[in-house]
Parts: C-alpha cells; sequence; structure tokens
C-alpha cells in the first residue's frame, strides 16, 4: 500500500564529467586533432635539420600531410635552411622553392648541363659552385599561408602576415602585411605602424604556452593595446627601439 504521507526520498543522477577546459594542447603530438590525419604539427614530423619549425606550427593535406618535407619543401639539395616560426598555418598545397631550383644565368643558356654527369659536369662544376645563394628561407611566427601558395628562395616573411591563397612570394613581406598575386604585391597593413611596433614587442608568439591559454581569446579577438598590456603585466613586453623587436 502506497501511503501518502510517506516521506520524500531524493534521488542523485550521476553526470558524466566535463571535460577538462584546462587542458593544453600537446605540442609534440603529429596529428592535434583526433581522426583529422589531413592535419600535422610539423615540429615532430620533420627530421631533415635543415628544416626548423616551431611549436605548434600545422600543415593541412587531405591527400598526405606527412610527406610536407618531400612533397612541399623542394630543391633543397644546398645547406640552406628553411626556418618557420611558431603558430603558422600552412594551408594544402603551399611550397617552399629551396636555392637548389636555380639555373645558371650568367651567359646565354640556362640549361643545367652540370647536373647530367660525364663532360659535361667535369667542365661546368665550378662554374656552378660559384653561382651566389640566395640564402635561407625564414618565415615568422602567427604567418598564415593560403592554399596554392608558392615561396621562393631566400625569401624572409615577417611575423603576422597573410598570404593570399595562390600568391607567388618572390620578396621579404613585412610583419603584419597582407600579400597576393604573382608576384606578391603588399595589399594592406592589418595594423597601423604603432600597433605592429606593439604586436612586435608583445611577441604573443613566444609567451610560456600557458599564458597563451589564459588569453588565447585575447589574442584571437583582442585589440594591440590589450596583448601589450598582458606582455607588460607579465614582465614580457619588449621595449621600444630595441633590436628584439625588430
Amino acid at each position: 500500500m502506497l501511503h501518502l504521507n510517506a516521506t520524500p526520498v531524493a534521488f542523485s543522477v550521476e553526470r558524466p564529467p566535463l571535460p577538462r577546459a584546462t587542458a593544453i594542447p600537446d605540442p609534440a603530438a603529429l596529428h592535434p586533432l583526433a581522426g583529422h590525419d589531413r592535419v600535422v604539427l610539423l615540429r615532430p614530423l620533420v627530421t631533415d635539420p635543415r628544416i626548423e619549425v616551431g611549436e605548434y606550427t600545422y600543415f593541412d593535406d587531405p591527400d598526405g600531410a606527412t610527406g610536407f618535407e618531400q612533397r612541399n619543401v623542394l630543391y633543397s639539395y644546398g645547406p640552406e635552411r628553411l626556418v618557420i616560426g611558431r603558430y603558422c598555418a600552412i594551408a594544402t598545397g603551399t611550397r617552399f622553392l629551396m636555392a637548389g631550383a636555380d639555373h645558371p644565368t650568367m651567359g646565354v643558356s640556362a640549361f643545367p648541363f652540370t647536373m647530367f654527369g660525364g663532360s659535361w659536369t667535369e667542365r661546368t662544376l665550378d662554374l656552378v659552385a660559384g653561382m651566389p645563394s640566395r640564402g635561407d628561407t625564414v618565415v615568422g611566427n602567427d604567418v598564415w599561408f593560403g592554399h596554392g601558395t608558392t615561396v621562393m628562395p631566400g625569401v624572409r616573411i615577417g611575423d603576422g602576415a597573410i598570404i593570399a591563397v595562390g600568391a607567388v612570394v618572390t620578396a621579404d613581406v613585412q610583419p603584419y602585411t597582407v600579400v597576393g598575386g604573382n608576384p606578391a604585391r603588399p595589399i594592406r597593413r592589418r595594423f597601423p605602424e604603432p600597433d605592429i611596433d606593439l604586436l612586435l614587442r608583445a611577441a604573443w608568439w613566444a609567451w610560456p604556452v600557458e599564458l597563451v591559454t589564459g588569453h588565447v581569446r585575447t589574442i584571437m579577438a583582442g585589440t594591440p593595446a590589450e596583448i601589450a598590456a598582458v606582455a607588460e603585466a607579465n614582465g614580457l613586453l619588449t621595449p621600444a627601439g630595441s633590436k628584439e623587436a625588430e
């Protein structure tokens, strides 16, 4: 028999634990997105000592992202290095052409006779060995490469730059500049010069990852002044005019 005046009993429902909101992505994970092998972090992937990549820089390619060194860094026959900073986003089809792509142009023909061996090599090796190198290719931090971009040998791309889809970068790109076209030309500066100076002095990409995590929303949607304020509060804002900020 059910007694209507019985003392009610409290029932507790066990809920599954919430995901850890404080978890920080692992910079050593080859595939940082579970179930998406098309995305790789380059730092744990590359083995060539001439390629240097900072933490959290990723490459996206649905047809084999792990082949970056072989398919996307081309003509790497010499000592020249490819240096890429932290937190860069590199889209499918981006290619870095290294100095080994150069042909001799000191005479009437640009045909690379030397590479075919035999007497051709014996008679021309000194010409190729004496060719000036275009040097290392250096990419800053927080650079976004659109789909199908090409970077020519010896180019330097500044922090915070954006390379538009299909651009062919033949010359240096200033920090926080959007470039596009073939050859790539400046489209616009992302911020006024004083703000760019602030961002370079704040250098959020060099902060400890815990600090980046704590201010990730500000980094994505805040102003240069807000980023600089965080850096200053943590003793990380480089003094104005310092060479470290260049």
